[in-house]
């Protein structure tokens, strides 16, 4: 079994850190004897706040610059309410990695655990089965139990803004798409983001690579250079590291980002990120569990929710651009507009959604096929 790191951060008020190998045989280390935790405590109703102890298991590194980062600002704001945090990284989505990760931090007296990529589901469910007393929450899945909450932020809303922000930029009308896994999280998100740009340049395409990874700088890196070497002039992702934004600097395109602002990560080239703010749901679900007003539930909130948003526009993005966004961005929030609005049509030009037909939320979050503008394949 690979080596984890867990690093115990408690309250603000305590101001002490520690870190843990996982399991493997590998021995404990911690700041002080005092930042060491009892055993798993009951979460029943009830719960106090000097009781709750949050835990999150991660698929990627806290300082990977993305998806894992993104969710790490999150438990850094529960830990701010005052509530004692723990984590595991780099976690790989299997079921017996999943499970080896929540055990050590169940051992670590955590009552409320969080794990944060799709793959984790089935150890998170077996899990929570095994633990009635502890309370999980499963990022973008969709197995429930009574002590178990799935979540997730709509950001598809927020690419749909992107792909205005890349349908204003390109000069080609190619766009470049790298994205990780073929389910239906991913393939929503290409279609609102394909959507965004017909909106305001009805020629452009985009062409989709997918990896099979959700973190791999160097894969993700050579995907997007395939895509510019093709002659795109814009990469977008659905990945969990800035790298394709780095190999769009390199080939002097643009690019547009996705979970966290990483302009930073290619200056002279990034436009904008579709991103998540995961403290308006992490801060929210601690509450009701310190509360005792916690049930399980199936949370996807966006734009008007504050859950998801679009970065800030840089310079470099066409002029207009703001105002074209500024526009969609209301009309989401109060209603008037949802992307997936027919007249809908798929890749081969069959119409999946009829002419002024909304498709429901089950509909949108259980999405398996491409809508017209997009070339590539949804992968088996």
């Amino acid at each position: 079994m690979k080596k984890k790191l867990i690093a115990i951060l408690l309250a603000a008020t305590c101001a002490l850190t520690a870190g843990l190998t996982g399991c493997s045989g590998n021995a404990a280390t911690s700041g002080t004897d005092e930042s060491k935790t009892s055993d798993a405590q009951s979460t029943g109703d009830s719960t106090a706040k000097s009781d709750v102890v949050a835990g999150f298991v991660y698929i990627g590194k806290i300082n990977d610059g993305g998806y894992t980062q993104a969710h790490d600002a999150g438990r850094l704001a529960v830990e701010a309410m005052g509530v004692k945090t723990f984590y595991v990284e780099d976690v790989p989505e299997t079921v017996a990695d999943t499970k080896e990760a929540i055990q050590t931090l169940i051992d670590e007296g955590c009552n409320l655990i969080y794990t944060n990529s799709f793959g984790f589901m089935e150890g998170t469910d077996q899990m929570a089965k095994d633990h009635p007393n502890v309370k999980f929450a499963h990022c973008s899945g969709y197995m429930t139990e009574k002590n178990m909450s799935t979540y997730f932020g709509k950001v598809y809303q927020a690419r749909y803004l992107a792909g205005i922000v890349a349908g204003m930029k390109t000069q080609k009308n190619y766009i470049g798409y790298v994205a990780a896994k073929g389910i239906p999280e991913v393939i929503r998100g290409i279609n609102a983001f394909t959507l965004g740009v017909q909106s305001v340049n009805p020629d452009a395409k985009v062409e989709v690579v997918f990896t099979d990874t959700w973190y791999d700088p160097t894969v993700e890196k050579q995907a997007a250079l395939e895509l510019l070497n093709k002659g795109v002039d814009i990469i977008a992702q659905h990945q969990d590291t800035t790298a394709p934004q780095v190999a769009a600097e390199e080939k002097g395109a643009y690019c547009i980002g996705y979970n966290f602002p990483t302009s930073d990560a290619a200056p002279k080239a990034y436009l904008t990120a579709a991103c998540f703010d995961w403290k308006t749901f992490y801060t929210d679900d601690v509450k009701k569990a310190m509360d005792g007003t916690w049930t399980s539930r199936k949370y996807w909130e966006g734009l008007a929710a504050n859950m998801t948003y679009l970065d800030k526009l840089t310079d470099l993005c066409a002029e207009g651009t703001q105002e074209k966004v500024d526009a969609a961005q209301k009309a989401i929030i109060d209603g008037t507009l949802e992307p997936f609005t027919g007249p809908l049509y798929d890749q081969e030009g069959n119409k999946k959604v009829e002419d002024g037909v909304k498709m429901t939320d089950e509909e949108i979050w259980n999405m398996n096929w491409f809508v017209k503008g997009v070339t590539g394949t949804i992968p088996a």
